[in-house]
């Protein structure tokens, strides 16, 4: 059987105020958010190697047995039925919490992160957390997202393999899922945060904030679930998968899929260095072009040439794969990506236009100008059928803008959430 993790009380939600030194942007976090450092949707990795940890299988993320953090865990109460069919007889999600928690519960912000994120925010790196917070620049005292008014929660999404069940997870018959993990959807997605929101005792958010495939969860909620959400603050996303997000995408699946240690998303019984790492590593390395701006990238390296003959955008891109497989999951990248391969949020509602006129709670919607892999038109589709005008962040940054972008980003949220009653 596989062990369970050391954790809190499914249902603890009694006041957890952060630290200061995890509440505010601490150095480690501002380093992560310096550009040659920076990581798309993450802080700076300080995670273990697997290849040199031969007693953990072929996998990374948290596991149960490694040290908790700050996580928190709540099972959710009932099977959890997924769009594309089948169910997910048990859910487990991973979250943490920042500030107090009203005596009416009304002051709860659900913070969402992006692919490779995870439910650690704000906070340094350290034991159970192998990256600082992602957005650690927002949350804290007097910060957008100010924890002497608000409540936040962030969970690790459905899928994900830090600490919320996922592909690497035990199925009930104590073996990994790993290839008999069904395929998920962003609605899927917002259902298992909707069980936690049902775990805290939270009937109605005062505000769902979220980034990439993060937004794509806030606008879900907004256009979903209506009752249960007061504002909703939309980042750089759009309504529904583009055909390049989709070729793109369907690439790096491909690369993964053809590493030969992937064994059909079956690897995670088997040895550390055995896994997909190749695979992942690669399809990271083309994320992390579409995820910066041409500009950014001419100026920074150019045709520059390092000392050890590589090209300096060569060897920027293959940093940041080796940086995420030592700690992130394949089979949780491959169900991600295909969760916003499948995003549409007019499936079964009567199309785009229709869903978003139907919106009856005030959604923020952001974008940042150089951003490629999910452009300002984007944005502009999603404010002009929601009855408002997208604002956009100026950045050299592209995609990941909306992470490094912390004062201008910061302001946005601020905004909408001071309008919040």
């Amino acid at each position: 059987m596989t062990a369970q993790p050391q954790q809190p009380p499914a249902l603890d939600v009694r006041p957890d105020h952060a630290r200061p030194d995890e509440a505010r942007c601490d150095e480690a976090a501002s380093a992560a958010a310096r550009p040659e450092q920076a990581d798309p949707d993450a802080g700076a990795d300080a995670g273990p190697d697997p290849d040199r940890d031969g007693a953990r299988p072929a996998r990374a993320g948290w596991q149960p047995g490694d040290p908790v953090g700050r996580r928190r865990f709540a099972r959710l109460a009932r099977p959890l039925d997924l769009e594309r069919g089948g169910v997910l007889p048990e859910v487990t999600v991973a979250y943490e919490t920042w500030g107090r928690l009203a005596p009416d519960r009304s002051n709860a912000v659900l913070v969402l992160h992006a692919l490779t994120g995870d439910s650690h925010v704000a906070g340094p790196a350290g034991p159970g957390h192998p990256t600082a917070g992602w957005w650690g620049a927002l949350v804290g005292p007097g910060a957008a997202l100010d924890t002497d008014r608000w409540f936040v929660v962030c969970p690790n999404v459905l899928g994900g393999c830090q600490g919320t069940t996922g592909p690497a997870s035990a199925a009930p018959d104590g073996r990994p899922w790993g290839s008999r993990w069904p395929e998920i959807t962003v609605g899927d997605q917002v259902r298992a945060e909707e069980g936690l929101a049902d775990a805290l005792g939270i009937t109605r958010w005062a505000a769902v904030v979220g980034g990439s495939m993060g937004g794509m969860r806030a606008l879900e909620w907004a256009v979903g679930r209506p009752e249960r959400v007061a504002r909703a603050v939309v980042l750089s996303c759009g309504a529904a998968a583009t055909a390049e997000q989709i070729a793109l995408y369907a690439t790096q699946l491909a690369v993964i899929r053809a590493d030969q240690h992937w064994h059909g998303g079956d690897y995670h019984h088997l040895p550390a260095g055995l896994g997909p790492r190749t695979g992942l590593a690669l399809a990271r390395q083309m994320g992390q072009v579409s995820y910066r701006s041409e500009a950014e990238l001419a100026h920074r390296f150019g045709q520059r040439v390092q000392p050890d003959g590589r090209y300096a955008a060569a060897s920027y891109v293959e940093h940041h794969g080796h940086k995420l497989v030592r700690r992130f999951d394949a089979g949780t990248y491959v169900t991600l990506t295909l969760a916003m391969m499948s995003q549409d949020v007019g499936r079964g509602r009567g199309g785009i236009a229709a869903a978003l006129r139907g919106v009856t709670v005030p959604v923020t919607v952001a974008g940042i100008d150089s951003d490629r892999l999910y452009p300002p038109r984007l944005q502009a589709e999603l404010a002009r059928h929601l009855g408002t005008q997208a604002v956009m962040v100026r950045s050299e940054f592209g995609h990941d803008g909306f992470l490094l972008e912390s004062a201008a980003v910061g302001r946005i949220v601020a905004t909408a959430l001071g309008s919040t009653g």
